[in-house]
Order: C-alpha cells, then sequence, then structure tokens
C-alpha cells in the first residue's frame, strides 16, 4: 500500500512539474550554440488553454512587429510568422520564427531566434522579448 502511494504521489510531482514549466515562457527558455565562434538559437514555448491557433497568429504578428522586428511574413497554412533584424549595421541579419500549433483544446506557441556566428547579445534581452511575442497570442 505503501508503494502505491508513493508512485502516485510522484506521478503527481512529475505531471505538476510539467505543468509548471508549460506555463511559463522563462522557465521554458534555452539557449544553444558557442557565443562569437558558433550561431546561438534562443528557444521556447508556452501552452494556451482554449485559445485557437488561427485567432493567435495576427496577434503574434503584430507582437513581433512591436518588438522592431522587419520582413514579417505570416504562414496561416504553417501557423507561423517568420521576420528579422539587421541591428549591427553590417548586413548579417538575425532571424525569428514563431509557430502556433494546435495543442489538445488549445495552442503552443515556440518561438526560435537565430544570432550568426560572431554576434552576441544578452540572453535576459532575447528572453524577455521572446515571451513578450509569445504573451501578445493573448492580449
Amino acid at each position: 500500500m505503501f508503494i502505491k502511494r508513493v508512485i502516485v504521489a510522484s506521478a503527481l510531482v512529475l505531471a505538476s512539474h510539467g505543468l509548471a514549466q508549460a506555463q511559463s515562457c522563462e522557465k521554458n527558455f534555452k539557449v544553444s550554440g558557442v557565443p562569437l565562434v558558433t550561431a546561438i538559437s534562443y528557444k521556447t514555448w508556452q501552452e494556451f488553454a482554449k485559445l485557437k491557433p488561427e485567432a493567435a497568429l495576427q496577434r503574434l504578428a503584430q507582437g513581433v512587429a512591436a518588438e522592431g522586428f522587419s520582413g514579417i511574413k505570416v504562414d496561416r497554412s504553417l501557423g507561423t510568422v517568420d521576420a528579422y533584424q539587421e541591428t549591427t549595421g553590417s548586413g548579417r541579419i538575425q532571424t525569428l520564427r514563431v509557430v502556433a500549433r494546435k495543442r489538445g483544446a488549445g495552442t503552443r506557441v515556440d518561438a526560435i531566434f537565430d544570432i550568426q556566428a560572431g554576434q552576441v547579445t544578452s540572453k535576459d534581452i532575447v528572453r524577455d522579448g521572446l515571451c513578450n511575442i509569445i504573451r501578445s497570442a493573448t492580449q
């Protein structure tokens, strides 16, 4: 009986941990790559209950624009918003892709921001910007 309770309690803890992670854009934020040596990819995501991907897409595009991106392209069939920034004056762009896809009765929004090798930025600024864009899906 004790082992059964431990297993059930462990399952509840793991499930609640996964749920908490799914609800926080900031906690889902990941960075890959080696600064100044390779391209750097910043990724995060968040799920929204009872939100349709189609309804989120236009608001996400507006959130991308509000964060200063150019060349914004919305592909409704893929549920994507693609954009870029050129902030260094070098002509080397940084790219952004935001994806809204159905997840159960809601929507999962993923954001990926890539900068080229040799470019650097603050991960805190990128995290805040990506999470602002993701939160715009419901605003």
